[in-house]
């Protein structure tokens, strides 16, 4: 018998929702249990992301919850019955699981804000970038995970890529556009790269120059991904210990506004494209 997949973050999110709808109604799991006709383990499983939940019992649920956001509902749907096997599955067993989520995340989402104060965004970096950046982890990676690594940080492009692709804004810092990871061909391409992307019209690229005065603002690196409603929206954020997805309400609210604040500090698109290729010609 085969192990268990552990279930996914957009799986866990969906499992968290229901909880907390559950806890709004101010109803234990034995009460949901009850009213939904099986048993407290059952409403346990789905509450942990163990188990699925037909649309069915998830629309009987809402309604025992006494949820009247149809937008809510709709969206837990259409978590709840999603069967998509996208590209970053090939990537499963070989990867960490938090760089699936990303993908799956940027995926699902319905567009993407970034800013980042020491990197180029994930999404717009180059191959070189992208491999001298994991190159210099401590303790080294093997090469075959580094180049696994690589290929799946090019792979996220298929969100701003794609047929149909995410509204992208990204904030960046001079230093991360200044900050050589490579040599000077590769950071020359890097830039290149980006304003590339900045000519799309789906995407925005904004910079926020050294001599700014009054930011106090580089510790608010974010990718900030909005749901289909905001409610379901997610922010990660990298640390230490790998990346934190992060969805409580509060929190969202908080860096809603801490991304506002950011933004508004940062040049206009044109500006920032002309920033841009003033360092470009610097190299």
């Amino acid at each position: 018998m085969g192990t268990k997949r552990e279930p996914t973050a957009r799986q866990m999110r969906l499992a968290v929702e229901l909880r907390r709808l559950r806890e709004g109604a101010g109803l234990r799991a034995r009460e949901a249990a009850a009213l939904l006709g099986v048993n407290s383990v059952q409403i346990s499983q789905i509450e942990s992301g163990v188990s699925g939940v037909s649309e069915k019992r998830l629309r009987r649920l809402a309604a025992h919850y006494a949820c009247a956001d149809s937008e809510l509902i709709d969206a837990l749907v259409a978590m709840a019955t999603d069967r998509t096997r996208g590209w970053w599955e090939e990537y499963r067993g070989q990867l960490p699981t938090p760089f699936l989520d990303l993908a799956e995340l940027e995926h699902h989402a319905v567009s993407l804000r970034e800013a980042q104060f020491l990197y180029i965004p994930g999404p717009l970096q180059t191959e070189d970038y992208a491999r001298a950046v994991y190159a210099y982890r401590v303790p080294d990676l093997p090469s075959e995970e580094l180049e696994l690594r690589v290929q799946h940080r090019m792979g996220r492009k298929v969100a701003l890529e794609s047929p149909t692709p995410k509204p992208y804004t990204a904030v960046v810092h001079e230093a991360a556009l200044r900050i050589m990871v490579s040599d000077r061909t590769a950071s020359r391409a890097q830039l290149s790269r980006v304003l590339q992307f900045s000519e799309a019209d789906h995407i925005v690229v904004r910079v926020i120059p050294f001599d700014l005065e009054h930011f106090a603002g580089a510790a608010s690196a974010m990718t900030y991904a909005e749901g289909a409603v905001p409610r379901l929206d997610t922010v990660v954020r990298d640390g230490p210990h790998g990346a934190a997805f992060i969805d409580s309400e509060a929190q969202l609210g908080a860096f809603r506004t801490l991304f506002r604040k950011v933004e508004a500090a940062s040049l206009d698109p044109g500006r920032s494209r002309d920033f841009i290729h003033r360092l470009a010609k610097e190299l």
